[in-house]
C-alpha cells in the first residue's frame, strides 16, 4: 500500500532534478561526504571562541562514549560561543565505528565548512551536524539532499509497488521507537528474483508524529525514483534509503538499543565475564607456539578464536601474583567497565586451577612499534594515519585520566602498548591490569619503579612519585618518536646513536626543528608536523607543574587557536643502550629485540626485560 502523500506535478519533479545528485552508493563503505555550509546562520572569526569550541568536540564526543544507541548531544562553551552538536549513526554499527566514523565527520566538516557557524554533513554511516544554536528535539527538514541511483529497475512499477509497501512498514516502525533509536530496516522480494534493501531512520529527540512528518516528507522527494536501483534523501532529523543490494545488518538493526551506561551497569558480578579454560585452551590451539604473539615479565599472549569466529588476544599471566581470586575477580570487572574507542576492550577472564588468564579483543595489525620503527613498514604510516594515531592516544588517555569511573595512571604507555585496529586506528593497551600483579604501591608513591626507561618521568624513576603528569611525559615522548620515526632509546643521527629529547631540544632551540621529522612524512602538512612537536616537548618538560594535562593536550591538537607556550628544558635520562630499552611486555606484539633505525640502516641489539608495567587505578 502507497504512503498517504500527495504526488509532485511533472513541472515540480523537473525544476526539483535540477538539485538531484547522480549517485552510485558504496554499500558498506563510509562513502562521499554530502554536507552544507549554512552561510545564512554566520560566520565566526579565527582564533576565536566559539572556533577553539567546535574544535573541542572531539574530547567532548570521548565523554559521551557511554551510549550504545548512535545518537550524540554535545554542547561545548558557553553564551554566544557555545557549539551545540549532534551526531546519529546508522543502526546496525558498533560503537567503536559509530564514533570512527562521528569523528571522521567532525574533521572533514570543520574543513568544509571553515568559518560558517552551522553546518551539516552525511556519511552513508552517520551523520554530524553543528550549531551556534540548540539543534536536540528540533524536528528539521532542510538543508535536504537527494541522491539516485540512474539505473532502473527490472519491471519498474512492481518494483515501485513492492518497494512502497516496504517503505510504509518501516515508516511506522521507525516512528514508533523509543527515546534511545528511531531506526527501521529490512528487505522483499521484488520482481525478476531481485531483492529490495530500504532503512528509514530518525533522530531519537523526535516525538512519534515529528518523526512521521519528517519521514513523509522525505517520501514525497524519493517517490518519483522508487522505479530506480537505489535513492536516497537526507535530512538533518531523517533519512529514507533503498537499494537493490544490501547495505546494513538487518539482524543488528533489529536489536534493542541498550540504554546510556546499561551496558557497563549490566556487568554486575565478575562471572558474568568468566570463560572456562577448556574454551581458551580451544581457542588457542593449547596455547601453540604458532599462535604466541608475544612473551614477557607478565605472561604469554597469544592469538586465538572462539567458537562464534571472534578473534582474541589471549594474555596467561605468570603464576604467583600473590592476590587473591576474589580480589583478581573484582579488579576484572572495573577494568571491564572502561570502554572507550582508543582503549583496547577486556573480554573477560579465566580463573581455573593454577590459570589466571585475561582475555582482549585481538587487533589485527599489531602495535605501532610494529610499523614506525620497521625500515619498510613505517612507509604505511603516513603523516594523516601518524597525527589521528597521536589523536587518539591523547583521547584514550584523557578518558583514563578524567572521564572514566576510574582515574587511572597508565605508568607504560609506550609504541608496544599502542595497538592497531584493521583501520589503522590506535587502542591503549596494558591500562589496567598491571594493577594486579603488585600490591604494595600508594596513589602516589611507590619503592619499586618498573616500566620502561626512556619514557619514565623523571619524577617517577628517581623518586617513586606518579601522578597523571608522569602519563603526559610517556605521551610526549611518543609523540617525537612517532614524528621522527626512531626510538628515544636509541636514536641514531648519522653514525651516531644519542637520546631523542636531547637532539629535539637542541634543534628546537636552534630552530632546526625540521631536522627531527621522518623523510617519510616530510611531505606532511608543516604546520601540523611542527606543532606536534611542540606539544611533545611541552609534555616533557623537567617541571611537572609546566606540563599540560591531557585535556589541554587534546584542545592544542584540535584548536590552532590557542597559542602554545615555550616549552622549557626536557628532563634527560643518560643511559646505556641496553638500560635505555628494558621494557615489559605489552598486550599485543612485544619485541624480543630492539632495533636502532637510520634512513638507510639498521643495527639491532639485544633486549632486556623489566617486570610487569604496573597501573595505578584510584577510585573518584
Amino acid at each position: 500500500m502507497l504512503l498517504p502523500v500527495m504526488v509532485p506535478s511533472r513541472l515540480i519533479l523537473f525544476l526539483f532534478s535540477i538539485f538531484i545528485l547522480i549517485s552510485n552508493f558504496a554499500s558498506s563503505q563510509q562513502g562521499t561526504a554530502n554536507h552544507f555550509c549554512l552561510n545564512e546562520k554566520g560566520n565566526y572569526t579565527t582564533n576565536s571562541t566559539y572556533q577553539a569550541n567546535l574544535n573541542s568536540l572531539h574530547s567532548s564526543l570521548s565523554s559521551n562514549s557511554e551510549t550504545s544507541s548512535g545518537f550524540y548531544n554535545i554542547s561545548v562553551g558557553q553564551g554566544s560561543d557555545e557549539v551545540h552538536a549532534i551526531a546519529l549513526c546508522r543502526g546496525d554499527l558498533s560503537q567503536d565505528t559509530c564514533l570512527e566514523c562521528i569523528n571522521s565527520a567532525i574533521d572533514e566538516l570543520i574543513t568544509l565548512c571553515p568559518r560558517q557557524k552551522e553546518a551539516i554533513l552525511w556519511y552513508d554511516r552517520c551523520m554530524f551536524r553543528y550549531s551556534n544554536r540548540s539543534l536536540f528535539g528540533v524536528m528539521e527538514t532542510s538543508p535536504e539532499r537527494t541522491l539516485v541511483n540512474p539505473e532502473n529497475a527490472s519491471d519498474a512499477q512492481q518494483f515501485t509497488n513492492d518497494l512502497s509497501d516496504l517503505l510504509a512498514s518501516l515508516r511506522d516502525k521507525a516512528a514508533s521507537g523509543g527515546s534511545a533509536r528511531k531506526v527501521a530496516g529490512n528487505s522483499t522480494s521484488g520482481p525478476l528474483l531481485q531483492t529490495i534493501y530500504a532503512l528509514v531512520q530518525c533522530t531519537p529527540d523526535l516525538s512519534e508524529e515529528e518523526c512521521l512528518g519528517c519521514i513523509n516528507g522525505a517520501f514525497d522527494q524519493i517517490s518519483g525514483f522508487l522505479g530506480r536501483k537505489g535513492a536516497q534523501v537526507l535530512r538533518p532529523s531523517c533519512k529514507i534509503r533503498f537499494e537493490t543490494e544490501p547495505f546494513f545488518d538487518a539482524i543488528l538493526v533489529d536489536q534493542e538499543p541498550v540504554a546510556p551506561q546499561a551496558h557497563v551497569d549490566e556487568i554486575d558480578k565478575p562471572e558474568s565475564l568468566q570463560y572456562d579454560f577448556d574454551t581458551i585452551q580451544s581457542a588457542t590451539d593449547n596455547f601453540s607456539e604458532t599462535n604466541k604473539l608475544g612473551e614477557g615479565g607478565f605472561g604469554s599472549v597469544y592469538k586465538g578464536q572462539l567458537p562464534n569466529g571472534q578473534k582474541i588476544a589471549v594474555k596467561r599471566l605468570s603464576v604467583g601474583s600473590g592476590q587473591g581470586d576474589l580480589e583478581f575477580k573484582n579488579e576484572v570487572l572495573l577494568v571491564a567497565k572502561l570502554q572507550h574507542r582508543n582503549l583496547v576492550r577486556l573480554l573477560g577472564f579465566c580463573l581455573e586451577r593454577s590459570e589466571r588468564i585475561l582475555i582482549y579483543e585481538f587487533m589485527p595489525n599489531a602495535s605501532l612499534d610494529y610499523f614506525l620503527f620497521h625500515p619498510t613498514k613505517r612507509e604505511r604510516l603516513d603523516w594523516d594515519n601518524r597525527y589521528k594515531i597521536i589523536g587518539g592516544i591523547a583521547r584514550g588517555l584523557l578518558y583514563l585520566h578524567e572521564d572514566s569511573r576510574l582515574r587511572i595512571i597508565h605508568r607504560d604507555l609506550k609504541a608496544s602498548n599502542v595497538l592497531l585496529d584493521a583501520e589503522m586506528l590506535p587502542k591503549i593497551a596494558d591500562f589496567g591490569m598491571a594493577r594486579m600483579s603488585e600490591l604494595d604501591e600508594t596513589q602516589g608513591n611507590t619503592s619499586r619503579i618498573v616500566g620502561t626507561y626512556g619514557y619514565m618521568a623523571p619524577e617517577y624513576a628517581m623518586h617513586g612519585q606518579f601522578s597523571v603528569k608522569s602519563d603526559v611525559y610517556s605521551f610526549g615522548v611518543l609523540v617525537l618518536e612517532i614524528v621522527s620515526g626512531q626510538k628515544n632509546s636509541c636514536f641514531r643521527v648519522g653514525e651516531n646513536v644519542g637520546d631523542l629529547l636531547s637532539y629535539a631540544w637542541r634543534n628546537w632551540r636552534e630552530g632546526t626543528a625540521a631536522d627531527l621529522i621522518d623523510p617519510a612524512v616530510r611531505d606532511g602538512p608543516r604546520n601540523d608536523v611542527m606543532r606536534c612537536i611542540h606539544i611533545g616537548l611541552l609534555c616533557v618538560q623537567e617541571n611537572v607543574a609546566d606540563r599540560p594535562t591531557m585535556a589541554s593536550v587534546v584542545l592544542m591538537l584540535n584548536s590552532y587557536s590557542l597559542t602554545l607556550p615555550v616549552p622549557s628544558q626536557p628532563a634527560f635520562f643518560m643511559h646505556s643502550i641496553l638500560e635505555s630499552s628494558m621494557s615489559s611486555s605489552s598486550l599485543g606484539y612485544p619485541n624480543s629485540r630492539v632495533t636502532c633505525t637510520s634512513n638507510s640502516k639498521s643495527e639491532t641489539l639485544p633486549l632486556s626485560r623489566n617486570e610487569a608495567s604496573i597501573t595505578e587505578l584510584m577510585p573518584r
